[in-house]
């Protein structure tokens, strides 16, 4: 499989958006999948990531502001010249939209968007958003995206590197916590740190000196690391670190992360480490209120509006509060696993949906995932079905021929459950998901690749009918997005004979 990643890292961008692509660039790789990135010529921090890494990479001429338009044609030379054309275009930049990939379309198989703003339209098959918006996550992309997109969002799918999915396993038997006498304390405000916020938290936490012990870790990319260095090296509590290889080790032995809102946050949940945010550019407002809000971190706001004594007295709240520190790590553990790059690369790489009549070794299964809590609370009847009652059904199920119990898969994954009761000319339609494949976008997909199978195996049949509880609107968008007309809380389907 061939994919092409186009991102870029700057000062002024940061490294998050390379740190992302890099991580899942290394998941396709080791599936197999041949990567080549393209970024633009000028970002000295591209070249040190890629350099790296070892993925090839071509540069492009682009200058800030970005012309979309050169930014497209150009990109679309590169992919001429290498020969190809990718099954992905993955495009993981705040300045490209729409505009940008409809140019592209043409020299590719299919486009994965990475995006966290939802301001601006998109032409994409894949989305993927890797922040916590809780039950908003799907709906910030209304009328932005085709509605063919499937979704990928919330920190499950976090990209980390591959260090950080050991490091977890690790730590599942690690006490976290060591005596207040050596309380380590990682600040690390990005790769860049464009603001050199690195420099005043520093400052202010002098006070606490005989208490900490301070790593400080800066990119290569920083403008102002050798005053960062300096000061460390006037403070014999403090140590310095410029372009770590290991980000990972560093995380898992603190006791404490200061730091801006950006792609670390998931590092850093993923190793239980509790921390103290802050927001040093605009984008990383919407990922720290919602998770300050649910508990998740302890957020002191924009960088601009907070002083010294404000992240003194917050260090200082930690450093005391084990509790807070503890339901920190725990709660943040639950969200962000660091499996994320694994489940995106094999969305990418398993294929199209496929439907399958299900068979007697499936009961079981199916049993679990209709029993499961997800699926339960939008059923008509929400309690769990019995095994014995679920067997009965199930063999009548698969020995009628009025009703169709269809397994929907992706690659080598059953992501849905999809039943048709046929009466006559009509049938009804009733689909759940697999647990885990929530909030994608699939479910369109399988209704719409379910139509077809009744189109072609049940001729007889003229209108699908699907009821559909009135709370339940994930599923009332996806019908609708599927084709289905809304009647009276039924969604109805007429099929088109050819």
């Amino acid at each position: 499989m061939q994919v092409v990643i186009r991102v870029d890292a700057s000062v002024e961008i940061g490294t998050g958006h390379m740190c992302r692509c890099l991580a899942l660039a290394s998941a396709l790789a080791d599936m197999g999948a041949s990567v080549h990135f393209i970024c633009r010529v000028g970002g000295k921090n591209s070249k040190v990531f890629l350099s790296e890494r070892k993925f090839p990479v071509s540069w492009i001429q682009a200058r800030r502001p970005i012309d979309q338009k050169i930014d497209a044609y150009s990109t679309s030379d590169i992919i001429k010249e290498l020969g190809i054309r990718p099954d992905w275009l993955i495009v993981d930049h705040y300045d490209l939209d729409v505009t940008w990939e409809s140019i592209l379309r043409p020299a590719v198989r299919k486009i994965m968007v990475i995006d966290d703003l939802a301001d601006r339209r998109h032409d994409c098959d894949f989305l993927l958003d890797q922040n916590y918006h809780g039950c908003r996550a799907q709906s910030r992309y209304h009328n932005l995206v085709p509605d063919h997109t499937i979704f990928m969002l919330g920190p499950r799918y976090a990209l980390l590197d591959a260090t950080f999915r050991r490091l977890r396993l690790d730590l599942e038997s690690r006490p976290k916590e060591s005596a207040v006498g050596n309380f380590q304390v990682l600040l690390f405000f990005g790769g860049t740190d464009p603001v050199n916020e690195t420099s005043r938290v520093l400052k202010s936490l002098d006070p606490l000196a005989d208490k900490l012990l301070i790593n400080v870790v800066t990119g290569k990319g920083n403008p102002k690391r050798k005053e960062v260095a300096q000061l460390c090296k006037n403070r014999p509590w403090c140590r310095y670190f410029c372009q770590i290889s290991d980000m990972a080790s560093m995380i898992a032995a603190s006791n404490l992360m200061v730091g801006a809102g950006g792609s670390t946050t998931w590092e850093r949940f993923c190793l239980k480490t509790p921390g103290i945010v802050v927001s040093i550019a605009d984008n990383q407002v919407s990922l720290a209120e919602p998770l300050a809000r649910d508990g998740y971190i302890l957020y002191l706001g924009r960088a601009s509006e907070i002083s010294s004594d404000d992240y003194l007295h917050a260090v200082a709240l930690m450093l005391r509060s084990e509790w807070l520190r503890r339901y920190q790590a725990q709660k943040a553990a639950r969200l962000v696993d660091g499996l994320g790059a694994i489940r995106v690369a094999r969305m990418l790489t398993d294929g199209e949906i496929s439907l399958r009549q299900a068979v007697e070794s499936d009961s079981s299964k199916i049993l679990e995932w209709r029993n499961a809590l997800e699926n339960r609370k939008f059923s008509f009847s929400n309690t769990a079905i019995p095994a014995h009652e679920h067997e009965r059904w199930f063999k009548k199920c698969i020995a009628d021929d009025d009703r169709i119990l269809l397994v929907a898969e992706k690659g080598r994954y059953a992501i849905g459950v999809l039943r048709f009761d046929i009466n006559g000319d009509e049938a009804v339609i009733s689909v759940y998901m697999v647990p885990g494949f929530h909030g994608q976008g699939l479910g369109v997909s399988i209704i719409k690749a379910g139509t077809t199978w009744l189109s072609i195996n049940a001729p007889q049949v003229n209108t699908i009918r699907a009821e559909v509880l009135p709370h339940n609107n994930a599923a009332r968008r996806a019908f609708s997005a599927a084709g289905f007309t809304e009647k009276c809380s039924v969604f109805i389907y007429s099929i088109r004979k050819t």
